[in-house]
């Protein structure tokens, strides 16, 4: 049973994908939750690229894209590469003992045969021990992660609000549609690029440390 343990184990974390890349790909697709479409919506597949209609604009009808408008700004830009470097960071933390435990697993595995039953209980144990340690910081470090692109994205998202309700109210728009909710339309009704050129200058950088959930926390800062 200690072996099947053992085995079952080192094996997980030997197909674990690394964490910097999940991290990479949630911040390159992060969505402010205070922002976010329903969920029905949310979980929809991304539709094609069709070519705008060619029907004219409808007045007073406003579409919007806050991945847009945020993917596209320099904050916005600055915010995912920020994001990757934490994330890398939690890698090259998380990297060498993940292998340390992988070698020390298949050297154990290699060594049954000349150790006792006992012996290998009990270095099994703890190698079982270490793998559930590391597990549990990974977690940890996942979380962290998730927190800082939300408390990150919220610092934009309260910079954008304001924006986005200028530029409105100076297009006249009766409604604002958001953009996922749409198949196709006339991009002259797009007000994402007006957004994102009002928030290139008010703010072009955010400078933010890792979100640190066992202790106290920096916020992020323009």
């Amino acid at each position: 049973m200690t072996q099947m343990r053992l085995c079952a184990a080192v094996a997980a974390i030997a197909l674990a994908a690394p964490l910097a890349a999940n991290a990479a790909a949630a911040a390159t697709a992060a969505r402010p939750a205070a922002t976010a479409p329903a969920a029905a919506a949310a979980a929809a597949p991304a539709p094609a690229n069709f070519t705008p209609p060619p029907g004219p604009p409808i007045g007073g009808v406003c579409i919007f894209s806050f991945d847009k408008a945020i993917g596209d700004s320099l904050v916005g830009k600055a915010y995912l590469a920020r994001m990757q470097q934490l994330a890398a960071q939690v890698e090259a933390e998380l990297n060498p003992e993940r292998t340390s435990i992988q070698n020390d697993g298949t050297a154990l595995q290699n060594q049954r045969a000349t150790i006792t039953p006992d012996q290998f209980t009990q270095r099994a144990n703890a190698i079982n021990a270490r793998i559930q340690a590391y597990q549990e910081k990974e977690q940890l470090r996942a979380q962290e992660l998730d927190e800082t692109k939300n408390r990150a994205l919220q610092t934009i998202v309260n910079d954008v609000n304001p924006l986005l309700v200028t530029v409105y109210t100076q297009r006249n728009c009766a409604v604002v549609v958001d953009q996922t909710a749409l198949i196709a339309a006339n991009t002259s009704m797009d007000i994402s690029p007006a957004v994102t050129t009002s928030l290139n200058t008010k703010r072009t950088t955010i400078t933010f440390e890792r979100a640190r959930l066992d202790q106290a926390t920096t916020p992020a800062r323009p």
